[in-house]
């Protein structure tokens, strides 16, 4: 399902991709959780995904910042969540996948951000989630799940609407979505 999803969702091609991630960065500006939101973790595209960088340009600073995942060496299979403003430099890691040069201190917890955007391979109309299989997002986002009663982000899914399914059976690990934005709109969870 993995394979035939990425594949669909590349054969878009640049210019639908284009044209979608600008119709779901226009719902994005528009929700109110990402309105109030002051610490967000979005991610740089690759491999056909929707690119949200436009967010970092449209949506004013006013006291908002802005965080990328970064690969944790000490940790194997968990993210980092570092800040990063537009103009800094980037370096890519064994993945190819640009991250923030700075680190220390800039650093945050997972259960510290407003808001992440999370990149998917597939979802469905649950807001259950399919990543990419090598379950980095699901070890970062596992603690949230015993935060009944502290703060916890909102978990956005952005997702092209050619990589809905019709249902996905969530494992015990998977954390739940709180929505999914496609260029065609927003699924609750």
């Amino acid at each position: 399902m993995r394979r035939h999803l990425r594949a669909a969702r590349r054969a878009l091609g640049h210019r639908r991709q284009q044209a979608n991630a600008r119709a779901i960065c226009d719902h994005l500006v528009r929700m109110h959780m990402l309105r109030g939101a002051k610490r967000v973790a979005l991610y740089v595209a690759a491999d056909g995904e929707p690119d949200v960088w436009t967010l970092l340009e449209r949506m004013p600073a006013r006291g908002r910042r802005w965080y990328l995942p970064v690969l944790r060496g000490h940790a194997p299979g968990r993210l980092w969540f570092v800040r990063h403003r537009p103009g800094e430099p980037l370096r890519p890691n064994r993945f190819g996948i640009p991250e923030p040069v700075r680190r220390r201190r800039h650093i945050q917890p997972v259960h510290a951000l407003d808001l992440v955007l999370v990149p998917l391979v597939g979802f469905d109309a649950r807001c259950n989630r399919l990543g990419m299989g090598a379950g980095f997002y699901d070890r970062s986002l596992a603690p949230l799940r015993r935060r009944r009663h502290w703060h916890r982000p909102l978990l956005v899914g952005i997702a092209h609407d050619c990589q809905r399914v019709e249902q996905l059976q969530p494992q015990p690990w998977d954390v739940p979505l709180d929505a999914v934005v496609t260029e065609n709109g927003t699924y609750q969870g």
